[in-house]
């Protein structure tokens, strides 16, 4: 029995997992587009298996499952620097935030303060 009909159910699970994570709501669009694409690409590698031959003699590797993990590799890279710059963005993002913050909290000590000074709201709203 070879590994093909393996890696087609697999595939299977991860397209189901992806849509199922897509509809709930758990994973957003941009980061399920590169695991689909990689889970059909398997599929079809599943469905013609000398593709995978033909395309590692095309590219000049030894063996076809050689060809697999340099693309393994290569996907895993993609997704750690795409998850590095998500992070650097959320992170500056977060930064920004406490800023403003604490600019808004200094503006509000501060009419706070100039409102006791000046003693605006010590009447009990009554008129002179």
């Amino acid at each position: 029995m070879t590994a093909y009909p393996f890696a087609l159910a697999i595939s299977a699970v991860v397209v189901l997992l992806l849509l199922w994570l897509l509809r709930s709501r758990r994973l957003k669009e941009k980061y399920a587009g590169i695991w689909i694409v990689l889970a059909l690409a398997v599929v079809v590698v599943g469905v013609f298996p000398d593709l995978a031959g033909w395309l590692a003699r095309l590219v000049g590797v030894q063996t076809p499952i050689n060809l697999v993990f340099l693309l393994g590799f290569v996907v895993v890279l993609a997704v750690c620097i795409q998850l590095s710059a998500e992070l650097s963005r959320a992170e500056e993002t977060s930064r920004t935030l406490a800023e403003e913050i604490a600019l808004l909290a200094l503006r509000v000590e501060h009419v706070e303060r100039s409102a006791v000074s000046t003693g605006d709201g010590q009447d009990g709203g009554t008129t002179s």
